[in-house]
């Protein structure tokens, strides 16, 4: 994982790790509120917590700076690595850069 997000194409990359990781993370949600569903043990660690909320306020800057919206970028990427996509339209938030 990045430890520094400076481009869209970071940006990319960090919402598609958030998926490799199994997370259906939402860009208001604190990554130290992530807990298992199976276990019912914290997904992340204090520092990997902290990291990733780091992570997407500097998601949430570069997004801003490029006029690109963060929820839909995250929609967009969760849906069609998921294959959800066949069902709910996407949205066009990274499709036009």
């Amino acid at each position: 994982m990045t430890s520094k997000i400076e481009n869209i194409e970071d940006v990319r990359a960090f919402l598609n790790s958030l998926v490799d990781e199994g997370v259906n993370a939402h860009p208001d949600e604190l990554f130290e509120n992530y807990i298992n569903t199976e276990t019912g043990a914290d997904t992340y660690t204090p520092e990997q917590a902290v990291l990733r909320n780091r992570l997407m306020k500097q998601s949430f800057e570069i997004c801003e700076k490029a006029g690109t919206d963060l929820y839909d970028a995250m929609q967009e990427i969760f849906l069609s690595r998921t294959g959800a996509d066949k069902y709910i339209p996407l949205p066009s938030s990274l499709s036009a850069e």
